[in-house]
């Protein structure tokens, strides 16, 4: 990958024997390979069995989660925020995991409409919820640096399982709940 980054500065046009650019390549590569890393994520072992009895079976939520991904067309990222809830039944998934999943899909060359049901289906798959609900709140620097060059645009998408698709009331108490300011 090194090699090939060194190509990609010379081809436009760039020395890449520049004092500034010597190491480059290999930092580069360094950077890519860690911003990548979901495709070695193992989701078990993220998980490690960290799912728990719970007597609940009222809303969890956990939001503005940060994530970091890189589009998958023209691999520059995309920031934003991640909510994720789910409605228990008979069990919950330790609180750190909930980010833990979100990172593992978004470190990967993504489009937000994939990795929005990505982590549903992985919540939904861990801990056997009644109903799933993931917002992501994103910018993309394809569109504010290239292209169209639109500073302020932030893209929103949804993905809702279960009671939270098939229930207007749960879906619009999720939705109110992520959006409420809490101080």
């Amino acid at each position: 990958m090194e090699n090939l980054y060194k190509e990609i500065i010379a081809g436009i046009g760039e020395d890449v024997n520049r004092e500034g650019l010597q190491d480059t390549p290999r930092r580069a590569a360094e950077a890519f390979q860690y911003l990548t890393k979901g495709y070695q994520a193992d989701l078990d072992r993220i998980v490690n069995n960290a799912l728990f009895t719970a007597e609940s079976d009222d809303m969890v939520i956990v939001r503005d989660i940060e994530l970091y991904s890189l589009c998958e067309h023209h691999l520059l990222p995309f920031i934003g925020k991640c909510h994720v809830g789910y409605i228990p039944d008979r069990k919950i998934i330790g609180l750190s995991k909930i980010p833990r999943l979100v990172d593992a899909f978004a470190r990967r060359l993504q489009v937000q409409e994939r990795l929005t049901k990505q982590i549903a289906n992985a919540i939904l798959q861990y801990t056997g919820a009644s109903g799933v609900g993931v917002v992501i709140e994103a910018q993309h620097l394809c569109t504010m640096m290239r292209g169209v060059e639109k500073q302020n645009s932030v893209m929103t998408t949804s993905c809702m399982l279960g009671s939270f698709r098939r229930e207007s009331a749960t879906r619009a108490e999720f939705i109110a709940l992520i959006r409420k300011q809490l101080h």
